[in-house]
């Protein structure tokens, strides 16, 4: 407890000045990390399930709580992740409600399984893969600020895989390894996030309330 308070007060110096991590701003990175994991492994379990038993149809209707789940966890993390240009982090939760959204209709006006239809009706990711980008987006900022493998991988494997599902162009063997690909990387990718220092994920408070000022003085 000590060694936290300790790191608590200690000043970093930022671009626009000086700034200390409170402990609001390591929850943050907690339940956005938890977030991540959750998410993780919810489409792990799912991809899983998929590439085992492809045509069972239980199993194909226990995939619509795990991406119920998938989806809410990916939400926490949307909220409570660190990005600096605020339009950037709303449009990714626009992404995320307007893919949800597109889910719960299909889920509910459909009487298939949920992944069944969309995968049978591959237009459907014009709406539902709007939550695949908000996710996609989390990878490029993660490759771009932590210049990880995995996330670079994937910022390229995951609209690789629906575009080629959307256009109908890919074989369902290269399909079923770019999804288990998938679904090991983001694994790897919540790992490593969990054993990541939590300072670096915080940022630079003081862009943060740099570009506060800015966009209160525009106003």
């Amino acid at each position: 407890m000590t060694q936290l308070r300790q790191s608590e007060a200690e000043v970093y110096q930022g671009q626009f000045g000086e700034f200390t991590i409170t402990e609001s701003d390591r929850t943050g990175v907690i339940i956005y990390r938890t977030g991540l994991m959750v998410a993780a492994l919810s489409f792990a379990i799912g991809s899983t399930l998929v590439l085992s038993f492809t045509n069972n149809l239980a199993v194909l209707k226990a995939l619509t709580p795990l991406y119920a789940i998938f989806c809410l966890a990916l939400g926490v993390s949307l909220v409570t992740i660190h990005i600096y240009l605020a339009p950037l982090h709303r449009l990714l939760q626009v992404f995320w409600a307007i893919g949800v959204l597109a889910a719960a209709v299909l889920a509910v006006q459909s009487s298939d399984p949920l992944a069944l239809f969309i995968y049978n009706h591959p237009t459907t990711l014009l709406g539902v893969g709007f939550i695949f980008a908000a996710l996609t987006g989390i990878y490029f900022k993660e490759a771009f600020c932590f210049n990880r493998f995995e996330t670079k991988l994937l910022t390229f494997l995951v609209p690789g895989l629906l575009l080629g599902n959307l256009i109908g162009m890919l074989p369902l063997q290269w399909e079923r390894v770019l999804l288990g690909a998938w679904a090991v990387l983001f694994v790897v990718f919540a790992l490593r996030k969990a054993v990541q220092p939590i300072p670096p994920d915080i940022g630079d408070k003081s862009v943060f309330a740099y570009l506060q000022e800015q966009r209160s003085a525009r106003a």
